[in-house]
């Protein structure tokens, strides 16, 4: 599976796709006739995430069927100046083997990245993919970063680096996942804001 999220032109740092940050799960749908009459929605919070219930009402002769469809909504958090939204994968504090947000402050920025496979890896598999992201801001263009776990592996390369319009160092990334003998690619590109943090472009 390929994956892209960034694009190349002319030599320019182009914007990534943003990740994003609702994951729609479709629940108990039977095939009965008839239009839908009535709908309506409402959210929740059930302690660790928000989640919104939409009720399809469906009128047929003698009896009704009631359609529902659940739309889990991921949160996302706002630490300092940088959002951190991960829409895949695990969800936890801190980023890599920084396990605390302030230690891992200029990197979270990365978790808006979309690679759907990080839902198939354990969370120590995820935090040595983003382990591999950390090296690969300060390695040299062209060089790959590897990691394997057990039966996922993945590695991230730096394409090329380059400065954007409003003048912020950036750096176009070529990132893989292999999981079970299936691979997932994606391409993406991340400026440093004057802080020094990593930011996915929208």
């Amino acid at each position: 599976m390929r994956r892209k999220f960034g694009s190349r032109q002319n030599g320019s740092v182009l914007p990534a796709v943003a990740a994003g940050t609702v994951l729609a799960v479709l629940m108990t749908a039977s095939a009965a006739a008839g239009p839908y009459a009535a709908g309506d929605a409402y959210r929740r919070h059930d302690g660790t995430r928000w989640v919104q219930t939409v009720d399809h009402r469906r009128h047929a002769h003698k009896h009704r069927q009631v359609h529902k469809r659940v739309v889990v909504v991921k949160p996302r958090r706002r630490y300092k100046n940088v959002w951190v939204v991960r829409p895949h994968g695990h969800r936890y504090r801190g980023y890599a083997h920084y396990h605390d947000d302030a230690l891992a402050y200029r990197w979270l920025g990365f978790t808006a990245i979309t690679l759907v496979s990080l839902d198939r890896l354990s969370v120590v598999q995820q935090r040595r993919h983003e382990t591999a992201q950390i090296s690969a801001t300060t390695a040299p263009v062209g060089e790959t970063i590897h990691w394997k776990d057990d039966t996922a592996s993945g590695s991230v390369r730096v394409v090329r680096e380059g400065t954007s319009s409003s003048g912020r160092y950036c750096r176009e990334f070529q990132q893989k996942i292999k999981i079970g003998g299936k691979s997932e690619d994606a391409y993406g590109t991340a400026c440093q804001q004057p802080d020094g943090a990593w930011e996915l472009l929208p």
